[in-house]
């Protein structure tokens, strides 16, 4: 509708009808028979600190004497609504204390114990035409007005719209039922409304401007009307509107769509629509404040109920223990005492009468008994839609309780749950007896809530954002600083010192990038090779050990031969020999595993290098009998030492064989195949050297002398003979005990499932056999030394700088 159609509608007094809306009782005539009273002082006034809107700060403490007028708190926002002390006296406590509200949560209150005395501060009288608007504004919002009509907004910031104003409307529409303060104030100070609606129009400068009144006020509209007519400032655009008595009627939305027919869309408030409502106790006390500079310190409250003997309205200083108004009021039953806050329809009961009267309080209802129904019990809803006819905003209240019984708060949201006015009017048609405005009370809250923890959500987020963002700039102003410096002393570094610097930064760059780099995943050729090694290195271990026990064992046998201590140190030179190529040899099987082919190969080498040796001594030996014609016991001799070398030579043989047959013992049987070697070369050396020395014996050397020089060898090597042959024979035993142990060794450590070797099961028992064998051989040829010939001492002993020379060279090829 155009702005020209409303101000003509509201020039020719067009009335709408009002969507829903009761006709409670009206129990209004219980109060509104005799004029506003005033009650004697209380001894204590609860001041409640943040009454509405923002936070206050304190202004007094404990202990300080305040006079009546007196601020209590100072600004802290825009929202700020002002407290004052009501009377003087003294402040007593600054503590919680339970609130004037339905959930009775404490609130911090101030405490002011009256003197008695009722002394009021200087206040500072102004007229309308001296002050500006924003003067006007700031008086207000020092006095702490607020809407006295129920809502307590502060009404500074409802003074000050952001759009402009077309119509004004002062509601004196009482709908409530019980409540008749705003009529009784109409009629007693209905010029103050009507200088306060001045004040009003001053700020908003609106066109038309309207006060609404029930027709059930008659005198109170008379007296409007003629305090209008009587005040020539706003009679040509003041009109008084009576309505029809309807319940809610004297809501804001609904008194808008009665005077103008237009609705306040959900969400949005009238001043959009160019529209300001204001009740009539609001202007009178902004008429004292601007004018008179008297800040809201008492309002009038209607006190009223079957339960009290004196109904009327009073003049309330803010404060004021509700048990102490009772009290002065006559209350009859006082175990039975109900105490509604506000009217039947919109009021709240309270749980404890020891609290205090607020800036929004206009009723103080205490029915007897049987005077209003008591709470039913709740049914289940029969979906009657009596509810949703008589609801004022056009809501369905049915889907809202059902929503908001099940929690559902953002379904109750999408039905306009915040559009409700909590008139009660469903829950008093609601034949099932649910209290279904509890329920809205409820679901509100819960969203309010929501919406807060919402707020301070974004609120941390946006703080954390921007606490990242500081600290990322404050590191790359950090950055920027030491690129700066570093920049600085680089331009100030000589030619050497810049060298310096950048080895030094070199260095750092190499290890981290060592440290940081990550190994290459093995392939499973590696994993495998890896597995062969550990294998190997075990193996080595345990024939390292099996070596040294049999050294231990040697060490044990040779020292038993007492009378041979040049025999035993040989052996046991010999024998530290083994263990040193044993374990040189081991550690280079765990080394590389992959050479196992070529240590085979060399194996077989230095076996063929030895029979082609003992061959070449059984050739030398052979002609040395022939040409020097030497002694029957040299040719003994000879032939022993080719038979020895002819079977060290097998037992070389067969060394390789089973090195070829059980790569899990190459390292070992190399070792004994260069051992075996080494003896067959020095054999082959000390019969060549012996078969020389006969073809160079001089010719004329007589029958007699050669036959005496054999006659002493022989002597010698008998001797010697049985020492030979204990010795050999604790040989022999240390070799058989040896091969009995690697037997034992190899078969405990080497694993069923190992890649490292390829003998097969069936071969173990042929392997120990031909061990036990070979030990029995060797047995067996050390005693024929011994009997037939001592020349194993002389063979040793020739043979151990060849062996210390094998010892010291394992990996290397025998050479011719």
């Amino acid at each position: 509708m155009a702005l020209l159609n409303l101000i003509d509608i509201i020039d020719q007094n067009t009335l709408w009808p009002l969507a829903g809306g009761i006709h409670p009782p009206q129990m209004k005539q219980l109060s509104n028979q005799a004029p506003i009273a005033r009650l004697p002082l209380a001894d204590e006034y609860w001041v409640p600190l943040p009454q509405v809107g923002d936070s206050a700060i304190l202004a007094v403490q404990v202990g300080d004497q305040v006079l009546k007028g007196q601020p209590l708190t100072q600004a802290a926002g825009a929202m700020y609504c002002a407290a004052h002390a009501p009377t003087s006296g003294t402040v007593t406590h600054i503590e919680p204390r339970a609130s004037n509200h339905a959930s009775g949560l404490p609130q911090l209150t101030c405490v002011i114990a009256a003197d008695g005395k009722d002394t009021e501060v200087s206040y500072e009288l102004a007229s309308l035409a001296s002050l500006s608007k924003e003067q006007l504004l700031r008086r207000i919002r020092d006095a702490g007005i607020a809407g006295m009509g129920g809502a307590m907004f502060p009404s500074h910031i409802k003074l000050n719209p952001a759009n402009a104003i077309d119509l004004l409307i002062i509601n004196g529409v009482e709908c409530e039922p019980y409540i008749t303060s705003d009529d009784r104030l109409m009629r007693e100070h209905a010029k103050g409304i009507v200088a306060g609606i001045e004040i009003i129009q001053q700020l908003v400068q609106a066109k038309r401007i309207v006060i609404a009144i029930e027709d059930n006020k008659a005198e109170a509209a008379a007296s409007m009307t003629t305090a209008v007519a009587q005040h020539s400032a706003l009679k040509s655009l003041t009109s008084v509107r009576v309505i029809p008595t309807k319940y809610p009627s004297g809501g804001e939305k609904q008194l808008i769509q009665i005077l103008t027919g237009q609705e306040v869309p959900s969400g949005s408030i009238p001043a959009q629509l160019g529209i300001v409502v204001h009740n009539v106790g609001t202007s009178l006390a902004i008429r004292d404040a601007v004018l008179d500079g008297k800040p809201l310190l008492e309002r009038v409250v209607t006190v009223t109920g079957g339960n009290l003997t004196q109904n009327a309205n009073y003049w309330l200083p803010i404060g004021t223990p509700v048990n102490h108004v009772l009290r002065q009021c006559g209350i009859k039953d006082t175990d039975n005492a109900e105490v509604i806050i506000g009217g039947p329809m919109m009021g709240y009961t309270l749980f404890d009468a020891a609290v205090p009267v607020l800036k929004g309080t206009n009723c103080l209802l205490v029915p007897s008994i049987d005077e209003l129904s008591h709470p039913q019990q709740e049914r289940a809803c029969i979906r009657c839609g009596e509810c949703a006819q008589v609801c004022p905003a056009d809501l369905l209240p049915q889907q809202l309780f059902w929503h908001a019984k099940a929690q559902e708060y953002d379904k109750a949201t999408a039905f306009n749950l915040q559009d409700c006015i909590e008139c009660g009017c469903c829950a008093y048609v609601c034949p099932s007896d649910i209290p279904l405005v509890e329920y809205y009370r409820v679901a509100k809250a819960a969203i309010r809530q929501a919406n807060a923890d919402k707020v301070q959500a974004d609120q941390a987020k946006i703080r954390y954002e921007a606490r990242l963002a500081r600290l990322e700039q404050e590191k790359q102003e950090r950055e920027a600083k030491a690129r700066e410096a570093a920049e600085r002393r680089k331009a100030s570094m000589s030619g050497d010192e810049k060298d310096a610097v950048a080895a030094a930064l070199a260095r750092v760059k190499a290890k981290k990038a060592e440290t940081t780099a990550e190994p290459a995943s093995p392939t499973p050729t590696a994993a495998s090779d890896d597995k062969q090694s550990q294998v190997a290195a075990a193996i080595a271990r345990a024939k390292a050990k099996k070596a040294q026990q049999a050294d231990d064992a040697a060490e044990t046998d040779t020292t038993s031969a007492a009378s041979d201590d040049k025999k035993s140190q040989v052996a046991a030179a010999i024998a530290r020999a083994k263990a040193k190529k044993a374990q040189q040899t081991d550690d280079a099987a765990a080394t590389d595993t992959t050479s196992t082919a070529s240590d085979d190969k060399k194996s077989q080498v230095a076996a063929a290098i030895a029979r082609a040796k003992a061959k070449k001594a059984q050739q030398a030996d052979d002609a040395a009998a022939t040409d020097t014609g030497s002694t029957a016991s040299d040719d003994k001799k000879s032939q022993v030492a080719a038979a020895i070398a002819r079977a060290k030579a097998k037992k070389a043989q067969q060394a390789d064989d089973a090195a070829a047959t059980d790569t899990g013992s190459t390292a070992s049987d190399d070792k004994k195949s260069q051992v075996a070697a080494a003896i067959a070369r020095a054999k082959a050396k000390k019969a060549a050297e012996q078969a020389a020395d006969a073809n160079e014996a001089p010719a004329e050397a007589s029958p007699a002398a050669t036959e005496k020089v054999v006659s002493e060898t022989e002597s010698q090597n008998s001797a010697d003979a049985s020492k030979q042959a204990r010795v050999a024979a604790a040989v022999a035993r240390a070799k058989a005990k040896k091969a009995q142990q690697s037997t034992a060794s190899e078969a405990a450590i080497e694993p069923d499932n190992s890649s490292a070797t390829d003998v097969d099961a069936d071969t173990a028992p042929q392997q120990d056999a031909n061990d036990s064998k070979q030990a029995r051989i060797a047995a067996a040829v050390a005693k024929a030394k011994a009997k037939k010939a001592g020349l194993t001492d002389d063979m040793e002993t020739a043979a151990e700088p060849e062996m210390a020379s094998v010892a010291s060279t394992p990996s290397q090829n025998v050479d011719d």
